[in-house]
C-alpha cells in the first residue's frame, strides 16, 4: 500500500451517484473546489441498477398494455414481447454498465474524480484507497458530504447463501428471462419487477408477508395493482412469509410459513434497504458504522458543522429525485456557509429541504401506475390534521375512456378542513404518473381549494380528474 501526500479541496463528496454528482455540481457552480470519490460506477445505483434500467424494462410492458386497450391497435400487438430486444434496449439505457459519459460530464463541471474506496479519517479528512492500493488523503476546508446511498437488505434465512438470490441489482440487470421467478416482498421493487418479468415471459409468484401490496400508499393503490398483476398471470400470495430457501438440482425452493414449497429458477428478495455507511469510517468522527445519518433541514449531520448526509443515507426519502433535491439544497447551504453568506434555513427557504416533510412525490411504474404525493389519509390523521378524503373513479373522466377501453383507476385528495388545502393526493390508473407533478405543485404550494377551482384542466385529458375531485368535495 502506497500513501500519497494530502490534497486539499473546499468540499469532498463521498459517493458518486446522482446525489453526489449534484452536490459536486452545485458546489462547483458556487466556485468551490470539489473532489468526488466513487468506488463503483460513476452515476450510482439509479443509473445502472435501479431507475434507468428498471424503467427501460417496464416501458415496453406498459406501452403494450396501453395498446391492447385500443380497438384497431390491440390486434396488432397480441404477440409476446421480444425479450432480447427489450433487454438490449435496457442495456443501452444502462450504458452497458460503463460510466465514460458520466465521467466526461463530471469533468466538465470542474470537479475532480477519485476512483476508489472513500473513508472518513477524522474531521474534514477522507482517505481514498484506489484500485491499485494507493491511498490518497483528501482534506476539506469547508465540508464533507456523504452520499453513499443504500443497498439491498437480505433476511437471515436458512439456505440463503447457497441460493445466490437476486436483489434489485440482479433483477434490473439480468441478461436472460428466468422461466420461473419467485418475488419476496410487496413494495415498489417487488411490484415493478413482477410486472416486468411476467410480461417478458417469466412465471412469477409473489410472496408478500403483509396484507397487501404498496403498503405505504393508500390501500386502494395496492388493491388495484394486485388485481391487475393477478389478471396478468402473477400468483400473488399475501400474508405469506418465507421460512427457508434452498436449491435442489438447480431449482430454487422456498418454504413458506404455511408449509408450501414454491419452486423457481431465481428468487428476488425485495425486502428493504439498509444504509451503505458500514465501511466509510463513521467511527472516526464519533458516529455508528452502518447507521442512518441524522441531519437537519440543510442536510448537515447533527452535532457537526462540516459533515453532510445527502440522499438515501439520511432515510428522509429513499428516492432519486428527492435525493437530487436534497443535493441542490445541501450544495447551496455549503456554499453559503463557506462564503460567509446568509443561510436561509426557515421552512421553504433556499437552504431547507422542507419538501421532505410535506411534498414527497413517487410513481410506481406498474400497470396500472400508482402515483402519490404528500400524506395518505391515515398519515394525515395520525399527524393530527382534521382532514377529509375525497375519492373519484377515473370512469367519470372523459379522457380516461379515450386513453383506453375499460380504463380502471381511482383518485383521492386528502383535504385539510382547517385551511382547505391539500395534504396529499393519490392517483392509480394507466398513465397517471404524468399527473403527479400537478398534485405536487398543489401540495407543496399549499394552493387553497378556492384557487384550484380556477385551474382549468384541458378537455378531454386525464387531468380533468381534478375537476371531478373538486366537484365531489363541493357536492358531498
Amino acid at each position: 500500500m502506497t500513501e500519497t501526500e494530502s490534497i486539499a479541496y473546499d468540499v469532498v463528496v463521498i459517493g458518486g451517484g446522482p446525489v453526489g454528482e449534484n452536490v459536486a455540481d452545485r458546489t462547483r457552480a458556487a466556485g468551490l473546489t470539489t473532489a468526488l470519490v466513487e468506488s463503483e460506477l460513476l452515476g450510482g445505483e439509479c443509473s445502472y441498477w435501479a431507475c434507468m434500467p428498471s424503467k427501460a424494462l417496464l416501458r415496453p410492458v406498459i406501452a403494450q398494455a396501453d395498446a391492447r386497450r385500443l380497438p384497431g391497435l390491440a390486434q396488432a400487438v397480441q404477440g409476446p414481447l421480444d425479450a432480447p430486444a427489450v433487454l438490449a434496449r435496457r442495456n443501452y439505457f444502462a450504458a452497458d454498465w460503463k460510466d465514460d459519459g458520466q465521467a466526461r460530464w463530471l469533468e466538465g463541471t470542474g470537479a475532480v474524480l477519485y476512483r476508489g474506496q472513500g473513508r472518513l479519517a477524522g474531521p474534514r479528512t477522507v482517505t481514498v484507497t484506489g484500485p491499485d492500493g494507493t491511498v490518497t488523503t483528501l482534506t476539506a476546508r469547508h465540508a464533507v458530504a456523504v452520499s453513499t446511498g443504500t443497498r439491498a437488505q437480505l433476511p437471515d434465512l436458512p439456505g440463503l447463501a447457497e441460493v445466490k438470490p437476486w436483489t434489485s441489482r440482479e433483477a434490473t440487470s439480468a441478461q436472460a428471462v428466468p422461466g420461473r421467478l419467485i418475488v419476496v416482498g410487496g413494495g415498489v421493487v417487488a411490484t415493478e419487477m413482477a410486472t416486468a418479468w411476467q410480461a417478458l415471459g417469466s412465471r412469477v409468484t409473489m410472496l408478500v408477508r403483509g396484507k397487501g401490496l404498496l403498503n405505504r400508499m393508500e390501500p386502494f393503490a395496492g388493491e388495484l395493482v394486485a388485481e391487475a398483476l393477478t389478471e396478468a398471470g402473477v400468483d400473488v400470495r399475501t400474508g405469506t412469509s418465507v421460512e427457508s430457501v434452498g436449491r435442489e438440482n438447480g431449482t430454487v425452493v422456498a418454504v413458506t410459513s404455511a408449509g408450501d414449497r414454491i419452486e423457481g429458477d431465481e428468487i428476488l428478495f425485495a425486502t428493504g434497504r439498509v444504509p451503505h455507511t458500514d465501511d466509510i469510517g463513521l467511527e472516526t468522527v464519533g458516529l455508528e458504522p452502518g447507521s442512518w445519518l441524522d441531519v437537519d433541514d440543510s442536510l448537515r449531520v447533527t452535532g457537526t458543522d462540516w459533515l453532510y448526509g445527502v440522499g438515501d443515507v439520511n432515510r428522509r426519502a429513499l428516492l432519486t429525485h428527492q435525493g437530487k433535491y436534497q443535493a441542490r439544497v445541501a450544495g447551496a447551504a455549503i456554499a453559503a456557509r463557506a462564503t460567509g453568506g446568509t443561510v436561509a434555513e426557515e421552512p421553504w427557504g433556499a437552504h431547507a429541504a422542507t419538501a421532505d416533510h410535506h411534498a414527497v412525490p413517487q410513481v410506481v411504474f406498474t400497470d396500472p401506475e400508482a402515483a402519490a404525493v404528500g400524506l395518505s389519509l391515515a398519515e394525515a390523521e395520525q399527524a393530527g390534521h382534521r382532514v377529509r378524503a375525497v375519492d373519484v373513479e377515473f370512469s367519470s373522466v372523459a379522457g380516461a375512456g379515450l386513453y383506453g377501453d375499460g380504463y380502471k383507476g381511482r383518485a383521492r385528495m386528502v383535504v385539510d378542513l382547517e385551511d382547505e388545502i391539500l395534504r396529499g393526493v393519490t392517483f392509480v390508473g394507466p398513465g397517471v404518473g404524468e399527473l403527479i407533478h400537478s398534485a405536487t405543485v398543489a401540495v407543496a404550494g399549499h394552493v387553497p381549494l378556492s384557487r384550484l377551482w380556477h385551474v382549468v384542466p384541458s378537455y378531454p385529458t386525464l387531468s380533468e380528474v381534478w375537476l371531478r375531485l373538486l366537484e365531489a368535495y363541493r357536492d358531498n
